[in-house]
């Protein structure tokens, strides 16, 4: 397939580029600078120039496609409800132009908040819904395309994709370590997150693009949930820093705005994304990554971050 990528150059998309190509597949990437054009190119890809907020720029590389794997999302936390309505806006865009086509749309979203208090599954619906809702309730609003000619695919992927070079969550949670002094955890830090290594995702969205049908939901996720007292620790314990827990009222102004999600218990099966795709992870555990080294700098990140293409 022809296929034409948002986010193609982070740190999901950056893994998933190598893997359509290795397994023939022609990619076309969405690059708002002439540094991400330059790397798309290098690994083999196609540049299309553009961003999330040229809705003209998206239907034209939607329209000239196969399929679509819509990773990209402005992390705004200064005005996430803005973000959400960009998001929808460009859900809207591809969606529609690919709609009547049976063409593939997938779409990254998140398992946070999906089954307060139960292990979640795939056949959990999102909660999260219309335009007011978190991501503009994107992932909801794809799927009604199925209903449309477009073989709309929801990506849940774990909080922590890891892997060398990760400069999300769990390096967010561990700069802020360095910077309070204390490795911290909320409450008894009994709550879990799951996690999946970045090129086991990248697998799964490649599979998910040959294989899943319209208004389906995959989960990349690899573990259900590790206790984040348990990442505190190892944190803690390669930092040479006490490990503390922090009290749900002080979350944020400890944490900050990462603080509303590390205190959430997000346990997530992948046990039917697993069984219909034939996807077994096969890469390092979040445990595996944390010892490495990477998140510290006592290994050059680059020692194992697989190139680009």
């Amino acid at each position: 397939m022809r296929v034409f990528v948002t986010g193609a150059s982070g740190w999901i998309g950056s893994a998933v580029v190598p893997e359509l190509l290795q397994n023939g597949h022609e990619v076309v990437g969405l690059a708002r600078s002439d540094q991400s054009a330059a790397a798309l190119v290098a690994a083999g890809a196609t540049a299309h120039r553009g961003s999330l907020d040229d809705l003209d720029s998206l239907r034209a590389g939607a329209a000239a496609a196969d399929g679509v794997i819509h990773l990209a999302f402005k992390h705004d936390f200064s005005d996430y409800a803005g973000a959400g309505r960009t998001e929808r806006a460009v859900v809207e865009a591809m969606a529609t132009t690919l709609a009547g086509s049976d063409r593939p749309f997938l779409l990254a979203a998140g398992v946070a908040g999906l089954t307060p208090g139960r292990v979640a599954t795939e056949l959990d619906v999102s909660m999260l819904s219309g335009p007011d809702a978190p991501r503009g309730g994107s992932e909801n609003l794809a799927l009604e395309y199925a209903g449309s000619g477009v073989r709309a695919v929801g990506l849940r992927f774990a909080p922590t994709v890891h892997g060398a070079g990760d400069h999300g969550f769990m390096s967010t949670i561990v700069g802020i370590a360095r910077a309070t002094g204390v490795s911290g955890y909320v409450g008894d830090g009994a709550n879990r997150w799951p996690a999946v290594h970045r090129l086991d995702a990248a697998r799964l969205v490649r599979l998910a693009l040959e294989e899943a049908p319209a208004g389906s939901v995959v989960h990349a996720v690899s573990e259900e949930g590790i206790a984040t007292r348990d990442i505190a620790e190892v944190i803690g314990r390669h930092l040479d820093l006490p490990v503390v827990s922090v009290a749900p009222k002080d979350a944020s102004a400890h944490f900050g705005w990462i603080g509303a999600f590390f205190g959430l218990d997000i346990p997530t099966s992948s046990r039917l994304t697993q069984e219909r795709f034939g996807w077994t992870p096969t890469g390092p555990t979040l445990a595996d990554d944390l010892e490495a080294g990477y998140y510290f700098g006592t290994v050059p990140a680059a020692a194992g971050q697989p190139a680009l293409g």
